[in-house]
C-alpha cells in the first residue's frame, strides 16, 4: 500500500512560482509523476521522474518552466514551477507506478495517486 500527500499549491500571480511536494509513504522505489486536471479537462500528464537514476520527463507545455526532483532521504518529490501563467491553473495530482524505470504519459497507467492540490494563476 502506498500513500501520496500533496502540497504546496495556492493562488500566484503570473509570472511566479510555486513549489509542490509530495510525501510518499509504503513502497516508494517508483516512477514518481505530477499530472494536473483543468476544470472540464482531462488529467494531463506534466512531469516525472524514474527511481534509478532518476531521468526526468516533462511535457512540453512547461517543459523549461517545470522541473521535478525526489529527495529518496524524506520520500517526497517535489515539483518547482517558475513563470507560472494562467493556463497552469488546475488541479495538481502526484501519482506513482511501477516498474521504477517504465514511465507512462497515461493517467490510467499509474497505480496510486495522492488528494490533488489546488494551483490557481491569475493573470
Amino acid at each position: 500500500q502506498v500513500q501520496l500527500v500533496e502540497s504546496g499549491g495556492g493562488l500566484v500571480q503570473a509570472g511566479g512560482s510555486l513549489r509542490l511536494s509530495c510525501a510518499a509513504s509504503g513502497r516508494t522505489s517508483a516512477v514518481m509523476a505530477w499530472f494536473r486536471q483543468a476544470p472540464g479537462k482531462e488529467r494531463e500528464f506534466i512531469a516525472a521522474i524514474t527511481w534509478s537514476p532518476g531521468t526526468t520527463y516533462y511535457a512540453d507545455s512547461v517543459k523549461g518552466r517545470f522541473t521535478i526532483s525526489r529527495e529518496d532521504a524524506k520520500n517526497t518529490v517535489y515539483l518547482q514551477m517558475n513563470s507560472l501563467k494562467p493556463e497552469d491553473t488546475a488541479v495538481y495530482y502526484c501519482a506513482c507506478r511501477w516498474p521504477f524505470y517504465s514511465v507512462k504519459y497515461s493517467s490510467g497507467e499509474y497505480h496510486y495517486w495522492g488528494q490533488g492540490t489546488q494551483v490557481t494563476v491569475s493573470s
